[in-house]
């Protein structure tokens, strides 16, 4: 496997997992009942559900959000090369799975920063023959040095349309300024007919019990930072939004079998936007 400094790392090298605080990946992998958790992070989890019994059902929402992404894109876009940056702990099915069963030439990079995905990321390397994955270990906000990385570009042709998911993942990076800087620092490397799909955490649907959930993230180390529709929609600045624009979650496109979830019970605004 590869980091994204550069250098191999041998599947026998000690990764420091950092299990004396929470991290929102491993929350995120407890509440939907993955295993790859430690105490600090079901302490979180647990206090979080009793404060906002919605959460599993909103982290549910997300994950669906991103297959129906993953499957716009591919099937409806033509987009053959994806970058997910904050990829997070694999959970099935994974982009790659869903984009790889329209066009099986596509080439994904999976990036994130948290070393519990990099001693899974084998996980994330089950490609189709005809496509490639790559996983690089690095940090959207050192958006140069992950631009550049050699295994990225080995694996994506920055001259050809990408599709870049930063999928519950803006929440993590507490200033508003540095959150728009990274994903403007990595769309305007992409060449036009490329895409974005992002998805922004909200407090605008329920805020007193979020701001209780919010408060035990912070609590044990993890940055928890919600922003309003306005603050959402800037993230898409310059970019052409595919209908139905920047919405909650679960009302993006929505599968024809989905049952009804109440607003309040999603804290997500999500869009997809096409670089002209």
């Amino acid at each position: 496997m590869v980091s994204g400094s550069g250098r191999h790392m041998s599947d026998d090298e000690p990764v420091d997992l950092r299990t004396d605080r929470a991290h929102g990946a491993r929350i995120y992998d407890y509440i939907l009942g993955g295993k790859d958790n430690y105490a600090v992070d079901r302490e979180v989890g647990d206090a979080s559900m009793q404060a906002w019994p919605a959460l599993r059902t909103h982290m549910w929402a997300s994950r669906t959000f991103m297959h129906r992404v993953g499957r716009f894109l591919a099937a409806d876009r033509g987009i053959s090369q994806f970058l997910d940056i904050g990829t997070g702990i694999p959970t099935e099915p994974n982009l790659h799975q869903i984009v790889q069963k329209h066009r099986p030439d596509s080439r994904i990079v999976y990036t994130d920063n948290d070393p519990i995905v990099l001693a899974h990321a084998r996980a994330l390397m089950s490609s189709t023959n005809e496509g490639r994955i790559a996983y690089i270990h690095a940090d959207m906000r050192e958006a140069e040095a992950l631009l550049a990385s050699p295994q990225l570009r080995d694996v994506l042709d920055l001259g050809e349309p990408v599709g870049l998911l930063v999928i519950a993942m803006l929440h993590f990076i507490e200033d508003d300024d540095e959150a728009y800087r990274v994903v403007k620092q990595v769309v305007d490397v992409l060449p036009s007919g490329s895409y974005l799909a992002a998805s922004i955490a909200t407090d605008d649907f329920d805020p007193v019990p979020l701001a209780q959930v919010q408060r035990q993230y912070r609590d044990h180390g993890e940055v928890l930072q919600f922003r309003t529709k306005d603050k959402a929609v800037r993230f898409f600045d310059g970019l052409d939004l595919e209908e139905p624009g920047v919405v909650q979650v679960h009302k993006w496109r929505p599968d024809a079998d989905a049952g009804p979830i109440a607003d309040t019970d999603v804290a997500m605004y999500g869009a997809v936007a096409r670089k002209p």
